[in-house]
């Protein structure tokens, strides 16, 4: 019996909408408006750990690995595991860096390596 721990190279939460019809957690979900400056909580299943010393993506899922493109540079500022009804989740606070424009094809990262627009 092993220990089941996910790397997380970026934070993917829901789309608020799944918030609006009771589907998830509030902290499971992207916040609206999402600003630049601004700390918010987050929620996931399972065990998770994050990089913590630097931007990372923030990303919407609408699970199975199904991944939007960046729409945020966030900074991971706390991540603690706990469980529930026997089951394992990770909650912390991160703080919105950037905001990416959701129609601009322009690539934010090069790996985990937040890419300067202004020095293209």
């Amino acid at each position: 019996m092993g220990i089941q721990v996910e790397f997380n190279p970026d934070l993917a939460l829901r789309d608020l909408s799944r918030y609006d019809t009771g589907e998830r957690d509030s902290e499971e979900c992207i916040p609206k408006p999402l600003e630049a400056g601004q700390t918010y909580s987050f929620l996931k299943q399972g065990q998770r750990n994050y990089w913590l010393d630097g931007e990372i993506p923030l990303l919407i899922t609408e699970g199975d690995g199904k991944l939007s493109r960046p729409i945020a540079g966030i900074v991971i500022l706390e991540a603690t595991h706990f469980k529930k009804d026997d089951e394992i989740f990770t909650r912390g606070l991160y703080r919105v860096v950037r905001v990416f424009d959701h129609d601009d094809p322009t690539a934010h990262f090069d790996g985990l390596v937040p890419v300067d627009s202004e020095n293209k």
